[in-house]
């Protein structure tokens, strides 16, 4: 999943700034991973009350996993149901962390300062994913009021995409973003990226069970059906608006459609598969020119609409087409065409808005604390140089001389 955003974002942005993005989302992927083994794992699986848990931390306290049920015994009760060690459990979740952190990376490429990002996310996902994480899947309150979503459409990606927005607005834009025509240098890459998370959403869907049974292949094949309709759906809406077809919008609805199936792609058919898909192809293409011409936002790699619409369609739809354990995974939700009535719809609307609400005020603090004290951007001369070469020691593009480059 890093390797695709890795090389998404870096294609989507101008050539003079890939050495920054590429150091962000690899670096994002290993800050992720030792502030959710120091804090976050614990917050958001270990024992404790409706809102956070509190123990666990440095995956610390008793444990005697693979052992289920009644048999477990430790301070993780809430993956209790997984037969597989504590380190596989770990490893498994510690992806998602690293996933949403990555969400916000792309909306605040080439003009953010590296130190800030990386202090933010260091922060953000214990603080932030860890105990939105814990109400929907660690036993709290969100999922004792029967709120469901499988594998993070609104967890990972609408927590992510709020925080993106956050910092998207408090950043700025980038320097002549409505005057002049800021390109995306290699298409190539950002189709490659896309491929990549496509490929890796498989694992991402299916590998949520936690376990190896029956339920994988229906997860894969609704994932799948989602991503293609999305992404024909983006492509033939976009061609029909502006009478030529865009990459961006394939790549965009593709992606959409992998973020909206993410909640319920154990629980729909995959009929219901093809229309959640192809709802949030149009709906994460329309608010993606929305965000940009209209709202004035600037978002570099539309991490916004992919991730806070795609996710926001996908919580929704969970409410509306889910079917129970009818395709082998328990407990279920049962949605308004299964004959649920409209309960399940109330009870993920109720989730969606609390998580967007966490996500943007943790967010808005912490960007608000980044930007009083170290400042969250470069100077205008070192972003018009690039970041590249204004900001490390080699260049993609140029090598200019620090006095060049405004530093």
């Amino acid at each position: 999943m890093n390797m695709g955003f890795a090389f998404l974002e870096s294609g989507l942005c101008q050539n003079k700034n890939t050495i920054s993005i590429l150091t962000k989302n690899l670096a994002v992927f290993g800050i992720s991973l030792i502030s959710y083994w120091i804090l976050g794992f614990g917050i958001q699986y270990g024992q404790g009350g409706d809102f956070l848990g509190s123990a666990g931390f440095f995956l610390l306290g008793a444990d005697n996993s693979p052992s289920t049920g009644s048999n477990y015994q430790g301070v993780f009760p809430a993956l209790a149901t997984a037969g597989i060690p504590l380190a596989a459990k770990f490893l498994f979740q510690s992806a998602f962390a690293s996933t949403c952190a990555t969400i916000v990376s792309g909306a605040v490429a080439e003009r953010i300062k590296l130190i800030s990002f990386i202090l933010f996310s260091l922060l953000y996902v214990p603080l932030g994913y860890s105990v939105v994480g814990h109400w929907v899947w660690g036993g709290g309150w969100l999922s004792k009021i029967g709120y469901f979503d499988f594998a993070g459409s609104s967890v990972v990606h609408a927590f992510g995409g709020c925080a993106a927005l956050i910092g998207a607005l408090l950043l700025g834009p980038r320097v002549n973003k409505w005057k002049k025509d800021l390109p995306a240098h290699n298409l190539s890459f950002a189709t490659l990226g896309a491929a990549m998370l496509w490929f890796g959403w498989f694992g991402f869907n299916s590998g949520s069970t936690l376990t190896a049974n029956q339920a994988i292949a229906h997860i894969a094949l609704t994932t799948n059906l989602a991503a293609a309709f999305g992404g024909i759906t983006g492509l033939l809406y976009t061609w029909n608006k502006n009478g030529k077809p865009d990459l961006s919008s394939l790549i965009n609805g593709s992606l959409g459609g992998l973020v909206a199936i993410t909640a319920s792609c154990p629980f729909v058919s995959p009929l219901s598969s093809v229309i959640i898909g192809t709802i949030s192809g149009i709906a994460v293409v329309w608010s993606i020119d929305w965000i940009d011409q209209k709202l004035r936002i600037d978002d570099p790699v539309s991490a916004i609409g992919v991730h806070l619409v795609g996710g926001a369609v996908g919580i929704i739809a969970t409410g509306i087409f889910s079917e129970g354990s009818r395709f082998g995974v328990s407990p279920a939700p049962i949605g308004l065409i299964a004959g649920g009535g409209i309960k399940q719809i109330i009870i993920q609307c109720t989730g969606l808005i609390s998580i967007c609400l966490a996500s943007s005020l943790i967010s808005f603090v912490l960007w608000s604390i980044l930007k009083s004290t170290l400042g969250l951007r470069v100077s205008k001369r070192a972003e018009e140089a690039g970041l590249d070469a204004s900001q490390y020691n080699s260049s993609s593009n140029v090598i200019h001389q620090p006095e060049e480059a405004g530093i």
